[in-house]
């Protein structure tokens, strides 16, 4: 497609398209590129459903522009309330990690407001590890390619005061149902969360009182229906467990405590 390098174009082409917020978009895409001809591509993609994240290649979060790379989970707004519980629990110098970190949004947050100590991040995805690494490295984290716990330094085993794990939690038969710039332009690693979606989040929870040092904070993001069962999937793991929602994010934080 061809448009013409001026914002109320780019709206229309938008709006064709079925963009819901056109004129935001535009300022973004306008703002973003760099020439006219880098402005017609850019608008391109996002009319074919590609997300406005990976066409301009960063995201907004928690007041943070997040490097993104195409094919990685783009952080979403409700994962900032995760952030910020976890940041208001957060000791001074504390030792913090980030599992499933995707492109490290959550800890660079952390890395940010924190001011922790020591920060690790991991994610199973080499792409996503290469754009986290890119996010969080700059700000004195490690990035570690792997499994949840399997990549890490056996150092870090105990002494973990924050443990935010905003893992994959849709149910296997619920992912064709998601809007198409997730389905489509997302790893399904980084949606799938098996039968009920809390495969991940049980594994997580089941080793978590192992990595947290004592008085340390688990945080994992689910939704209101899940709520229950991954608080006793948490509770079964060894810790305390509450919930903390904010309805207007829709959001839905289970918080874990190991005792001291």
């Amino acid at each position: 497609m061809s448009v013409p390098a001026s914002h109320p174009a780019v709206v229309s082409a938008l709006r064709t398209a079925g963009c819901v917020f056109a004129e935001e978009e535009a300022d973004i895409l306008v703002s973003t590129a760099r020439t006219p001809d880098e402005l017609t591509a850019m608008v391109a993609r996002r009319v074919e459903g590609q997300p406005l994240e990976h066409v301009v290649g960063w995201a907004e979060f928690c007041g943070l522009r997040i490097t993104l790379e195409p094919g990685v989970f783009v952080p979403r707004r409700r994962t900032e309330f995760l952030a910020r519980q976890a940041v208001a629990l957060a000791p001074p110098g504390a030792v913090v990690l980030d599992l499933c970190c995707g492109s490290g949004a959550v800890a660079a947050v952390l890395a940010g407001h924190a001011e922790p100590a020591e920060l690790h991040a991991a994610d199973l995805d080499p792409v996503a590890v290469r754009c986290a690494r890119r996010n969080v490295s700059p700000l004195g984290g490690h990035v570690h390619e792997g499994d949840l716990y399997a990549p890490l330094p056996t150092a870090l085993r105990g002494r973990v005061d924050i443990l935010a794990a905003n893992g994959p939690y849709v149910p296997t038969d619920d992912v064709a149902l998601l809007p198409p710039e997730a389905r489509d332009h997302e790893r399904r690693m980084a949606l799938d969360g098996g039968a009920d979606g809390l495969d991940i989040m049980r594994r997580v929870a089941a080793e978590a009182a192992d990595w947290l040092a004592p008085g340390g904070h688990l945080f994992v993001e689910t939704s209101e229906r899940q709520a229950a069962e991954a608080v006793a999937a948490v509770i079964g793991g060894g810790l305390a467990a509450r919930v903390v929602t904010d309805d207007d994010l829709y959001a839905t934080v289970v918080i874990g405590t190991k005792g001291r």
